[in-house]
């Protein structure tokens, strides 16, 4: 029988959002970002509440369906424990459904948190590995969770019945890189965008993403120089392209200035990687245009703290 957890036991929980596939690392390559959701968990004599204060304020549910929610319900699960109340206050700055890893930051928040409450009984592993299920990939989850770059991978077991098993392994980001986001103002579905990809890739193709992610851990580690040609991708952003114009033309645009320019996940977002800013010129026409930018740094790892 798992252990219950006393009312009134509170933790906070600092998470980053992150950048996914980073060119060419599709559900591979993943980097943590300087926008931080903090969430605020108490454990309660019964039911749940939830309130919600920026990004997502006035379209994310207030009950058990809430993935923060879930994603403690997971984690305590995992710990062995159980909470008979819980009180979940969100304070999200990460734009939701834009391609900056909201919902995986969201998923990593609700595990911490219940690792915290039950005396951290869980691992970084096992933290990716719970927070990851909801996406089905880890990248955005172990970035995280990890903060910084992370590679990493899932193994899918050929019986069709046991759980993926998601792993990741942290990248050292060189000191000078920084990011810019170029956030349009409109959503995007990931399940929409996966639909336009195709089934089968050429042989060639392959070829060409592996030597680019290679060319991508080495240009973020210790290459900054590299980090254009190591941005390169053909297995997804082509196909992207239809389905998300308006995040195709700046990221062309850019990249034909020799910006390190790249869809984030699944869009909209445009992210550029480098160790020189933007052209000021080039973000001003950016904001004229309705984009939002946004200027960050490398994300730090997942932060809980308990409070007695």
């Amino acid at each position: 029988m798992a252990q219950e957890l006393f009312p009134g036991q509170k933790v906070r929980v600092t998470v980053a959002g992150s950048s996914a596939n980073l060119g060419p690392g599709f559900d591979t390559l993943g980097l943590a970002v300087s926008l931080y959701d903090i969430v605020e968990v108490e454990v309660t004599e019964s039911g749940v509440a939830v309130e919600i204060h920026g990004e997502g304020e006035d379209d994310l549910p207030r009950n058990e369906s809430h993935l923060v929610v879930r994603a403690i319900r997971a984690g305590l699960r995992a710990a062995g424990v159980e909470a008979p109340g819980l009180s979940v206050v969100c304070h999200n700055v990460i734009p939701q459904s834009r391609g900056l890893g909201s919902s995986a930051a969201a998923a990593v928040a609700g595990v911490a948190a219940a690792n915290g409450l039950a005396g951290f009984p869980l691992t970084d592993e096992q933290v990716i590995q719970e927070s990851s299920v909801f996406e089905g990939h880890p990248d955005n989850a172990a970035a995280s969770v990890l903060g910084g770059a992370v590679v990493s991978w899932t193994d899918k077991p050929v019986d069709g019945r046991t759980a993926p098993q998601y792993h990741a392994v942290g990248v050292p980001v060189h000191e000078s890189i920084r990011a810019t986001a170029l956030v349009p103002s409109f959503h995007a579905s990931t399940n929409a965008v996966r639909q336009v990809l195709p089934s089968d890739v050429s042989h060639v193709d392959a070829r060409f993403n592996v030597s680019r992610t290679a060319v991508m851990t080495a240009a973020l580690q210790s290459h900054p120089e590299l980090l254009w040609e190591g941005t390169r991708d053909r297995l997804h952003q082509p196909y992207r392209a239809d389905v998300l114009p308006v995040t195709a033309e700046w990221v062309n645009r850019l990249r034909n200035r020799g910006y390190a320019a790249f869809l984030s996940g699944a869009g909209p977002t445009c992210m550029v990687l480098g160790a020189e800013p933007v052209s000021e010129k080039i973000l001003d026409d950016a904001r004229e245009s309705g984009i939002k930018v946004m200027e960050l740094g490398i994300g730090e790892p997942v932060k809980v703290e308990v409070e007695s």
